[in-house]
């Protein structure tokens, strides 16, 4: 039976702890080996309790850089249909949390259940591969932070893609890649709204901090977004 033919992992109560203990050294040997990777801010990390750190989405390669970069270790939301063959096998194994994107309540209860008992979670809330702004986002992270009491981490991740690379390309071994994390924020519902209302807010106030970070990042790193495929890169005149 081929891989692509083996039945999806899924799972039935949140992965444990101790599964992410060799996913972090796998991510700085991709960090600092395969790769090299400029990591800023890891002083806006808290040292305990939970986090959700959210991230811009160019790459593949983005879950496992953001893993290897961060000095807490995290159980990352991937996407379930990643979950089969030797891949699935591997992301099982090292914790992470398979979600269905049309719709997973499962998938952020195991995440919630993560962060209840102090752990940190990691999730990509754009939830596709494109130019990483943050233009959008899903409420998972604003459902998880105002579920729990996480902290939210934005990530600035560059390099992962650049220019008008394929969202499907990875890139070539030493690249420079940079990860920036931002300061901690505190989400909480607000008072006399409903808790449909509260998230809706809740999302974009941290989409709007997530894409005021990446902004910053660039400005810092020099490093810039990659150009989207869905428009020229260049346009006449340009």
């Amino acid at each position: 039976m081929s891989s692509a033919a083996k039945p999806l992992r899924t799972l039935s109560a949140a992965p444990p702890r101790w599964k992410t203990r060799w996913s972090r050294p796998l991510g700085r040997v991709l960090d600092h080996v395969v790769y090299k990777t400029t990591v800023h801010g890891r002083e806006n990390i808290p040292a305990a309790g939970p986090i959700v750190f959210a991230a811009n989405h160019l790459s593949y390669l983005d879950g496992p850089v953001m893993v290897g970069a961060a000095n807490r270790y995290m159980h990352v939301m991937v996407r379930h249909d990643m979950f089969k063959g030797f891949l699935g096998g591997v992301l099982h194994a090292s914790g992470q949390i398979p979600v269905n994107r049309a719709g997973d309540r499962a998938a952020l209860q195991h995440a919630k259940a993560v962060l209840d008992r102090n752990d940190c979670v990691g999730i990509l809330p754009e939830g596709t591969r494109g130019t990483g702004d943050a233009a959008s986002m899903n409420s998972g992270v604003a459902w998880l932070a105002l579920n729990s009491s996480a902290v939210v981490v934005p990530v600035a991740i560059l390099g992962t893609r650049v220019g008008d690379e394929h969202r499907d390309k990875i890139p070539a071994p030493r690249r420079h890649l940079h990860v920036v994390f931002g300061e901690a924020m505190t989400i909480e519902r607000e008072p006399g709204v409903s808790g449909r209302v509260s998230m809706d807010r809740a999302t974009d106030v941290i989409r709007l901090r997530l894409a005021a970070h990446i902004a910053a990042a660039i400005a810092v790193t020099g490093q810039d977004l990659p150009a989207d495929e869905d428009t020229p890169l260049k346009q006449e005149g340009q």
